[in-house]
């Protein structure tokens, strides 16, 4: 089967005291990626971040984890793919997300950005919402004011636990997203998580 996915971006901020916060869900699901496809991460000026190649289900799949700070993540991720004429459709971002409790992760394609404002930067500089999204859910706390907050600083340990189920779940059916199978990781991952 053809790859239907040759970028796998995971979003986040740079930086020991960011590491383990909750807006850097999607940086520590692409450091999972490296590790089980034995895929080392270096720095790239020219793509703003740190990249990888491996191979996933057979092709090769280019791995970034932009190091401009999530306001601007899309300076890294629109450089790569125009590099290497990668369409939008052909990218995944996997980001943390607000609108979906912890230990939950969905699969989505296309769409608005949801105030994320990874995704914002992403949207603007490729020119397009076409792109997959793998939503690792981190929960609301409740108040608009207090999300700044929230996303930077660390979960709790129960709450931890979860989302690294949840990344782990997304890793094992990462296979069948690079291979186009969609709707079958969506039924997969959603089952018993309500409405995607």
């Amino acid at each position: 089967m053809a790859c239907a996915i040759k970028l796998v971006a995971g979003l986040g901020n740079p930086g020991n005291q960011y590491a383990e916060t909750r807006h850097n869900a999607g940086f520590r699901f692409l450091d999972a990626v490296a590790r089980r496809y034995d895929c080392s991460l270096a720095h790239e000026n020219r793509f703003h971040g740190d990249v990888g190649k491996a191979m996933i289900a057979g092709s090769p799949v280019w791995l970034i984890k932009p190091q401009t700070f999530m306001n601007l993540s899309g300076d890294g991720v629109a450089t790569l793919a125009r590099f290497y004429k990668i369409e939008p459709a052909e990218v995944l971002v996997a980001h943390d997300e607000l609108d979906i409790p912890p230990g939950e992760v969905r699969l989505k394609q296309g769409g608005g950005h949801g105030g994320h404002n990874g995704l914002r930067d992403i949207h603007n500089k490729l020119g397009s919402s076409d792109y997959m999204r793998l939503r690792i859910g981190i929960g609301h706390p409740g108040n608009a004011r207090q999300v700044s907050n929230y996303v930077l600083t660390k979960a709790v340990a129960d709450e931890q636990s979860l989302t690294d189920a949840a990344i782990q779940a997304a890793l094992d059916e990462l296979e069948d997203i690079i291979n186009g199978n969609f709707q079958k990781v969506m039924n997969r991952l959603h089952a018993g998580n309500g409405n995607s």
